[in-house]
Formats: structure tokens, sequence, C-alpha cells
């Protein structure tokens, strides 16, 4: 299907209905494979090897070669337009991890399954937010790391907002954000030369990171969002896509799902767009040559792991997130989720997968916080 008719009077693009196929639940995994997988001390038993393989390729003259790095217009480009895709190659968006090794492994799983000896090895895109929210951050990170190291032109990684807010100051990490969990591990363990070495790994890959990718077909792919409104004046001037305020809104604006317009609100790191903001956001973009139609994101954790808004119907938005269990900060809802990973489809919305793990797996890896009497029998008197 085509991805776009020719520019209106005011620079949008008229935007084809794009069908959004059911997602596709899967429950038939080797889950006892990825239940070996998922062996924490065997992972850290490889986290040296990780990080000197990170080292080296961090190190390289031309940089990491990570997938789309040849599409930057410059070294210090973060923002990308992909100029071409290799169809023949299967393409994945995987969102928001918080350290949950079991989606993680889940996810790699069904793409390997997905594939055949007749297809070119599949390409993995992450949304970022590797770490944090009492997950498994530091085995997350030497998984994603012994990918990139196995083969830097497959995984393209976007930074998310905890990646982001990840420091080091010489001596201690610290975050900008809460939950922090992770820097608060990082500090407890200064002792430990590779796990120190694994957080400083871990800012040199958030520093090379793509904040954003336009690709030729309309698709724009980032952790959180775009730039808002009160920077597009500035943006239409300039044409200054790595703009330090743009590269942010990239990274930590937030949909709602239903509004038509939101004010910016930097000040917390709180903005939300609505879908005539996005809309309008469309307009500029293809006034810039970059036109876009539909937005592939993570950063909200809905409850069912991905989201497809009705009220952005003229640019669709999927928000996908890849998290086996709720979250400590997550109030409501059972323990254990049904991750989402998304497969890439030319001119059109990825289709959605949604994993299915056993209960007693998700339970084992992230055991369920206890609940008093008082608030099993309401979630009981719930559930009745």
């Amino acid at each position: 299907m085509p991805p776009t008719d020719a520019p209106g009077p005011d620079g949008a693009v008229t935007c084809p209905v794009l069908a959004f196929p059911p997602a596709i639940e899967v429950r038939d995994l080797d889950w006892q494979e990825i239940r070996t997988a998922i062996d924490a001390d065997a992972i850290r038993g490889r986290l040296r090897a990780a990080v000197e393989g990170m080292e080296a390729l961090l190190a390289r003259a031309g940089g990491p070669d990570l997938l789309f790095d040849r599409d930057r217009e410059q070294a210090s480009d973060r923002v990308v337009r992909v100029a071409a895709t290799d169809d023949t190659s299967p393409l994945w968006i995987i969102g928001d991890l918080h350290g949950d090794l079991l989606a993680l492994e889940a996810s790699l799983a069904q793409i390997r399954r997905e594939g055949s000896p007749e297809s070119a090895p599949a390409r993995i895109i992450f949304l970022g937010d590797f770490i944090d929210d009492d997950g498994l951050g530091l085995e997350v990170l030497v998984r994603v790391f012994e990918l990139i190291v196995e083969a830097p032109q497959r995984v393209c990684v976007i930074a998310g907002n905890h990646d982001e807010a990840l420091s080091y100051d010489g001596s201690r990490f610290a975050s900008s954000v809460s939950p922090s969990d992770f820097s608060d591990f990082l500090n407890a363990n200064l002792g430990d030369e590779w796990i120190t070495r694994a957080g400083q790994v871990a800012l040199r890959l958030t520093a090379h990171a793509s904040r954003a990718l336009f690709f030729a077909d309309g698709l724009l792919v980032s952790h959180g969002g775009f730039p808002l409104a009160d920077l597009h004046p500035a943006l239409e001037a300039k044409g200054d896509w790595n703009d330090p305020a743009c590269l942010s809104d990239f990274v930590w604006a937030r949909a709602h799902p239903k509004a038509r317009r939101k004010m910016p609100n930097r000040f917390s790191r709180g903005s939300q767009f609505g879908y005539e903001d996005f809309a309008d956001f469309c307009a500029l973009s293809a006034r810039l040559g970059r036109p876009v139609t539909h937005f592939v994101r993570g950063h909200d954790h809905v409850e069912a792991r991905y989201a497809i808004y009705p009220a952005y119907h003229a640019h669709p938005i999927l928000t996908t997130v890849a998290l086996s269990r709720r979250l400590p900060r997550e109030g409501f809802g059972s323990h254990d989720r049904a991750p989402t990973l998304a497969r890439v489809r030319a001119g059109e919305l990825p289709q959605v997968y949604q994993l299915y793990p056993p209960a007693d797996l998700v339970d084992a890896v992230f055991p369920p916080p206890a609940r008093s009497d008082e608030s099993s029998a309401a979630h009981d008197e719930g559930e009745a």
C-alpha cells in the first residue's frame, strides 16, 4: 500500500487508513528453554566478556556501526532519516523492558521462531528503558550487549528516559528519574569492577543511541514522543532536529489517549501531547522533508502492554512495551502480564505479537509482592 499521497496546501501529508490487524497471541513458545535462558547466574558469568566486547565496539574510530548508524547525516546525528529499508530482513521492535529478562528472552524466542533458513537474519530496534523498576537490569544489559557485539548491524538502540537519566560523576552513579533502583544497585557494587564498567558502558551506549528514526514509508519510531508545538517555529526555521529540546521531547513526551491538545510542561518532564498536536507535527515534518504517517513508541506502561488510540485515527500511534509483570508503580491489575513486540510492515502499522508466559514462570522470575489480609480480601472480592 502506498504510504502517502501528495502534500496538501499546508504541507500536511494525507495519510491513508492504515489497517491494524489483531494482535497475534503466542502461548506455545518453548517456555522450558526460556526458563533455562534466564539463568541470572549464568548471564553474570558472561558479564566480563560482554563488557569487554562493548568497550571494544564503542572505541572504534568510526563508532560501533549499529543498525541505521550509516544513515546518520553526521556522527553527532541522533535523529536519523533512514534512507532505505531492507525488505528481505525482518525488522522487529521491542519496547520498554525495565529489567524484564523473561520478556526479553521470550521476545527473542518469538523472533527466532518467525525466521526461516531462507530469510535474512532479523533486525531489532530496542525502544530503551532497559533498567529500573526492581527488574534484572544488569542481566538485561548483558544480553543486549551480547546481541550488539554478535551483530552490530542488526541492533538499533533508541534511548529511553530511564537510560538517559542515568549518570556517573567518576565516583558514584545517580539518576534524575524515579524509580532509580539501578543506580542504587551500581553504587552498592562499586567494588565490583565489571558491574561498574557495565554501568559505564550503558552510559556510553545511551550517549551514542538514536533518539528517533524516520522511515521512508512514513513510520516514526522513538521512545516517547516528538518535538512539541512550542518548538515548531525554531525547528521549521533552522531544521535542527538535534536541538536538545527536540531530543528531550523524543525521549520524554507522553501520549494522551483522548485529548486534542496538551500544553507542553517540561519543568516536571511530564509533557503530554494530543492527537491534533501529533497532526501538527506530521504537517511540519512533511514540510521539512520527513513525512510521518504513523508512529511506534514505548514509554507508557499500558495494562495490555500495547495500545492503539482511536482518537489518533488520522495518524495512528502504536504504544508497545515488553513487560511480563506488573511494575511496583502500577497500582492495579494482575501480577503476570502479556509482553508485546511488533514486527514492522512496510507502509502499514506493525503486527503486534502478544506473548503469554505461564503465570508460575512470571512469579518465579519476579515474585509478586506480599499482600496484607485486607488488600488480599479486597482483591478477591473484586475478582469475584
